[in-house]
């Protein structure tokens, strides 16, 4: 990481990958004001049901995430590579990996729970139907 006047330069490659869960991994950089990441998630990984405060952009550099949106998550989309999702805040969301994928999210403000550690609801066990969908609640992100 060198410091450039008050910018910051960073090679991705240079950063740990932080283990989230046995099938999700991620990278960080943080600004003021916003935050991207880099997330890796392995065929059937599930980012269960969640919302929180800050505006998402989910550009997928290859793979592909099935999400579900809305209170109740009636809407689908399959996001695949070179395409973007843009999340707006609040908006509970799920997504699964249908094949190992990696995405680069950007987040305004910066997702304090990720920072802190406190973004448990990664590890919440799925009270989904009989698809196996997450209905865990609660602010976090993907």
């Amino acid at each position: 990481m060198t410091r450039l006047i008050d910018a910051l330069h960073i090679r991705w490659d240079d950063l740990e990958w932080e283990s989230v869960t046995e099938k999700i991994r991620r990278r960080l950089v943080t600004a003021n004001d916003m935050m991207i990441a880099q997330v890796f998630l392995d065929e059937g990984a599930v980012v269960p049901k969640h919302s929180h405060h800050n505006e998402q952009l989910t550009y997928i550099l290859s793979g592909a995430l099935h999400f579900r949106l809305g209170e109740n998550l009636e809407r689908e989309v399959v996001v695949r590579a070179g395409e973007v999702l843009a999340i707006p805040a609040h908006l509970p969301h799920e997504a699964v990996a249908l094949e190992d994928t990696l995405d680069l999210d950007v987040f305004s403000p910066p997702r304090q729970d990720w920072l802190d550690g406190t973004d448990g609801y990664f590890h919440a066990e799925p009270q989904g139907g009989a698809d196996g969908s997450a209905t865990s609640g609660g602010e976090g992100g993907a």
